[in-house]
């Protein structure tokens, strides 16, 4: 269960006249505050990466115009078996979840299928991240990316309106219900699961996480949700090309306005798509692989175990302020602010000892990146705290590497999914 993006809002980068942040930790944002910037380059990076099986995706402010750190791509969504279809631009490129996420206020040229429970009633979802959720109906879509088609996809169609939201649902935080909350007009996860739940979810009970609800006119209740109807990851759906993804972006060792690069499909399965002399990354039953990192100012390194590579998370996002020695902003604490910029490593371990490498990264202050840089979408040395017990390596890491994604139960040369390479 892949969950975990870590974003923020513009508007939560700012404490100005009392205005507090409302979800730390949740939707990401382009810059805080004013001032102009001294860095001029308008130019996009880009990366030229051609084949039926190569998608374009693009780092930029996305469709809500204030995004940093987000790739963005195109999804096209038809009604199941027609000619039916829409084109949805903005939509989040993210291999820490799986399965497409369209907010129902994108989807204005198609009508989808509801998926219903065996009562006949409306099949929901909730799904949570990690400060928030999204709430929507289940529906059926035909998804076009590149040459790439999968048929009959359960996906998740955003919107709060449509059924009542949950108790337990609602527990999560905040929705992300609308673009201006979403940031995006929709999430495609393509994470190393084939489901966004799993087994799970298949049966009610007490390890039942409640994704899943059919919602009667009498109130929505948590039902269990067989694999084949779950919200699913659409790569591994496809005809071919289906077990896994690459990331593809150039490298951005200065702040950039956009950052053009490709979402190859498929590992070892076309000239293009070879998984050449990138390391494998083998994880636990949770995804996770661990981080080994000595803190500035630390005499010992420590292990976390439960990291993870995801491009839906704006930063790096590492330890607590208190535990990484690194002071986070006065003004928006969910962001490291050291008073000049820190050049760390750490090394990352597969699980099972499959998969050993350094990493070498920056974190620069985040109110001068912003400040500084306000007209610039492509922030590398971007970082802050989390909670949790490892490294969110957001897309930052992605810059100026190949990132490969094999997916659980799919076969590839360097082996059966899950696994990360880079």
């Amino acid at each position: 269960m892949m969950v975990k993006e870590q974003r923020v809002t513009k508007d939560e980068m700012r404490r100005v006249n009392g205005i507090l942040a409302v979800a730390a930790l949740l939707l990401l944002g382009v810059g805080c505050g004013g001032g102009s910037s001294s860095h001029t380059n308008s130019n996009t990076t880009s990366n030229t990466n051609t084949g039926a099986n190569v998608q374009p995706i693009t780092v930029n402010a996305g469709p809500a115009g204030n995004y940093a750190n987000g790739a963005f791509t195109s999804v096209t969504v038809c009604t199941p078996g027609t000619t039916t279809c829409q084109p949805i631009d903005g939509v989040l490129v993210d291999t820490g979840s799986s399965g497409l996420r369209i907010l129902s206020s994108a989807l204005t040229g198609v009508t989808l299928p509801q998926q219903k429970a065996a009562s006949g009633a409306p099949v929901v979802e909730c799904l949570p991240f990690v400060s928030g959720f999204t709430w929507g109906p289940v529906e059926s879509a035909d998804v076009q990316m590149a040459g790439e088609k999968a048929s009959s996809v359960p996906v998740q169609v955003i919107n709060d309106t449509a059924y009542p939201v949950p108790t337990a649902c609602a527990n999560w935080g905040a929705s992300q219900g609308t673009l201006s909350s979403l940031r995006a007009n929709g999430i495609l996860g393509v994470g190393l699961l084939a489901q966004d739940c799993g087994e799970r979810c298949v049966s009610t009970g007490a390890s039942n996480p409640n994704f899943y609800y059919e919602c009667p006119a009498s109130g929505c209740v948590v039902v269990g949700e067989a694999l084949s109807q779950q919200v699913a990851n659409p790569v591994a759906l496809f005809s071919s090309d289906n077990n896994g993804v690459i990331i593809e972006l150039p490298a951005a060792p200065n702040p950039e306005a956009t950052l053009s690069g490709s979402l190859i499909f498929g590992i070892g399965t076309q000239s293009n798509n070879a998984i050449g002399s990138a390391t494998k990354y083998a994880v636990d039953n949770f995804g996770n692989f661990t981080t080994v990192f000595k803190a500035p100012g630390s005499s010992t390194s420590q292990s976390y175990s439960s990291s993870f590579l995801d491009s839906g998370s704006n930063g790096l996002f590492f330890l607590t302020a208190a535990s990484s020695g690194i002071q986070d902003c006065a003004d928006a604490n969910f962001f490291y602010c050291p008073t000049s910029t820190l050049g760390l490593s750490a090394v990352n371990q597969g699980a099972g000892g499959v998969g050993s490498g350094t990493v070498n990264f920056s974190v620069a202050n985040a109110d001068s990146l912003f400040n500084n840089f306000s007209n610039d979408t492509v922030l590398g040395e971007l970082a802050g705290p989390n909670t949790l017990a490892g490294f969110d390596w957001g897309l930052p890491f992605f810059y100026g590497r190949n990132v490969f994604t094999a997916i659980e139960g799919k076969s590839t040369p360097s082996g059966v999914g899950p696994y990360w390479a880079y």
